[in-house]
């Protein structure tokens, strides 16, 4: 049976609830005065439209896993470990990351220029900028109970596949690879990609490894008495 996701206004708060299609037209035909087919376009429109709006709501929480152990860790090879929320590349963050490294190339810096002389008429972000979003868009994928410290070791593979303009939205989306257990360390290959809103091609793709020390369990001393 189809039902139709409405909003419903009570004590001055929104709720939404699911009702049969009858019944949501019976409350727009009352007084002898039946909606017009220009009315229920709309309203089916905005019911649509606040669909998604939940839809979007729910899906964007990153997925959490929590590991404690390697065997943990090797049970998530071959699953998407997470995707994260959007963030907006603004000009302020192209600026600071080219103070931070001293890339003051025209095509990430000068506007003016590159309004002129860019087939986007924009600025473009650092690939490295984009690069070093990682840490931080990955931060709530997985959840090491147990741990001492954490080591990035570096990247096997990097691509740069698209152009980032200033204003655009990206994301991040992690696949865990292979965990193995190394010099008394989880070590965790990863696939990254750096998504940009609207594009097919990923703007990053890359293959990143971290190292993760577990906190060694203490064990109970034992009375020789």
């Amino acid at each position: 049976m189809r039902l139709d996701l409405v909003t419903i206004q009570e004590e001055g708060a929104t709720q939404y609830k699911l009702r049969r299609p009858h019944e949501r037209w019976a409350s727009r035909c009352t007084g002898g005065n039946c909606a017009t087919n220009r009315d229920r376009k709309l309203a089916l429109l905005k019911y649509f439209v606040i669909f998604l709006h939940c839809n979007i709501i729910l899906s964007k929480e990153p997925i959490l896993h929590t590991i404690s152990s390697i065997d943990d860790a090797k049970a998530l090879e071959g699953q998407e470990a997470g995707v994260s929320e959007w963030v907006t590349i603004d000009q302020e963050r192209i600026d600071k990351f080219a103070e931070a490294t001293g890339d003051f190339q025209w095509i990430h810096v000068d506007q003016e220029r590159a309004a002129a002389e860019l087939p986007n008429g924009t600025t473009i972000a650092h690939g490295y900028l984009t690069l070093a979003l990682i840490p931080v868009l990955t931060g709530g994928f997985i959840e090491v109970t147990n741990l001492e410290r954490a080591i990035n070791f570096g990247c096997n593979k990097v691509r740069f596949y698209t152009m980032v303009p200033v204003g655009s939205r990206v994301r991040c989306r992690g696949k865990v690879l292979q965990a193995r257990k190394r010099g008394g360390a989880l070590h965790l290959l990863s696939e990254v990609r750096i998504e940009v809103e609207g594009e097919k091609k990923p703007a990053c793709v890359a293959e990143t490894l971290a190292m993760y020390f577990f906190e060694e369990e203490v064990q109970p001393a034992v009375s020789t008495g």
